[in-house]
């Protein structure tokens, strides 16, 4: 969320810069509303001064003896404009709230213009993409072939756009996310977090997935209470420390989460109808980083370096691009994608996004810091896939087909497996 002193300061040139990613501020109506709110606090600070100089009145009157009839009709009038003037800013408060959580967050300077993945700037490929002297195959047909992945039978479970994964391929997802949190513990120095997989209406909020994309949630109602199942598990970790004010010499703090993610893809009717890319369930091991906003480039170039680590650890070939303003998510600064190179598609699928928040996500969920010389402001927040299981299972058995139908796997894998290949029979070579 925005401050509002800054939306409407020129110099910030907020309706050029959102415009850049489709959006129309409207300008008029925001210096309306915070306009109005901020007489009325005023107003409502001037009436509480005035209830309490009648009330101080009173008092005197009163041990003086004197007659306190006036004095009281005019403490009881003062009263009750604070009371209507409360009530009238409480009401412009929401008014103000509910615009602003509508707003975007404003793209960085140095994003691309665009509004579609065709506009996304490549920064960078890393790897070779394989030579087949045979025709790949895609992951559905490679894990249907094998029998380690059942997009049928999940499909008679909980229809369209789930999958079960057995033997092997259970197995190999399993393995995949005790590999990915050791990596980012051991190595990159995150902190691993088990948190819920249903969150609270104002959790959601502060993220920012509502009020914006409230169809593409999964929302739970059991009695009186409300709760969401969380896409990705930045929504529990960044809002671990919503409301809390944090010491910026405790600064950056690394966390990572392995979770079931659940997405509605209410905007993807008809795309990647089959296997595991666009799926409504999936597990994920998300990174979120807070840091101090003058930190903020530092801390997105480590963090997309520790979410490249683990494409390269795993020997997956990919490139790197950043997204142009149109296609950057709605609460994002900026974004990376790195994307896997899929042969059986023939093309790139993201496979990781990682962005950069500023201190729009801290603002709404009221993460704030406090630096040794009382200096207070906002942290930054971060976020980026460390990985997303399906889609990194459907990489390795794209890029790691062999020509007899079977599928080696990354060495980096085999201490967690157990095992080198998966075979046609969906058995194992150990």
């Amino acid at each position: 969320m925005h401050d509002p002193r800054v939306l409407l300061d020129p110099a910030t040139e907020a309706v050029r810069t959102l415009a850049r990613r489709g959006y129309e501020l409207d300008l008029a109506r925001l210096a309306d509303l915070f306009g109005r709110h901020t007489a009325t606090v005023s107003a409502l600070d001037e009436a509480r001064a005035e209830a309490n100089k009648a009330a101080e009145e009173i008092g005197a009157a009163t041990r003086r003896g004197e007659n306190v009839t006036a004095l009281r009709e005019d403490a009881r009038a003062a009263k009750a404009r604070t009371l209507r003037l409360a009530e009238d800013r409480r009401r412009l408060a929401e008014r103000l709230q509910a615009f602003l959580l509508e707003v975007p967050n404003l793209p960085a300077d140095d994003v691309p213009d665009g509004d579609s993945d065709e506009d996304a700037e490549l920064v960078g490929v890393w790897g070779d993409r394989q030579r087949f002297d045979f025709t790949p195959s895609d992951h559905v047909a490679i894990g249907e072939r094998l029998g380690i992945l059942d997009f049928a039978r999940a499909t008679k479970l909980s229809g369209p756009r789930f999958a079960v994964a057995r033997g092997a391929g259970a197995r190999l997802e399993r393995a995949l996310a005790d590999f990915l949190l050791d990596l980012h513990t051991e190595k990159h120095g995150y902190t691993e977090l088990s948190v819920p997989a249903m969150v609270t209406r104002p959790t959601m909020t502060g993220t920012g997935q509502l009020p914006k994309f409230e169809a593409d949630l999964f929302r739970t109602q059991v009695a009186d209470r409300e709760l969401f199942l969380i896409p990705t598990a930045e929504v529990p970790v960044t809002n671990l420390h919503a409301n809390e004010t944090l010491r910026t010499e405790d600064l950056p703090l690394a966390y990572t989460a392995d979770t079931p993610c659940f997405r509605s893809e209410a905007g993807s009717y008809g795309r990647d109808t089959k296997g595991l890319v666009r799926v409504h369930q999936f597990r994920k091991v998300e990174l979120v980083r807070l840091c101090d906003p003058a930190h903020a480039d530092d801390e997105l170039a480590l963090l997309r370096g520790h979410a490249e680590a683990c494409l390269r650890e795993l020997g997956l070939a990919y490139r790197v691009v950043r997204l142009a303003a149109g296609d950057t998510g709605f609460s994002a600064r900026r974004t990376y994608d790195l994307e896997a190179w899929l042969p059986g598609q023939r093309r790139y699928r993201e496979i990781s996004s990682v962005s950069d928040f500023g201190t729009f996500q801290a603002r709404r969920a009221g993460i704030r810091t406090r630096s040794t010389d009382g200096t207070r402001g906002f942290a930054n927040t971060l976020n980026g896939s460390g990985l997303p299981i399906g889609r990194t299972v459907a990489a390795i058995l794209e890029q790691y087909q062999c020509a007899d139908g079977s599928v080696r796997m990354p060495e980096a894998l085999v201490p967690y497996l157990g095992f080198h290949t998966i075979n046609v029979d969906g058995k194992v070579s150990r």
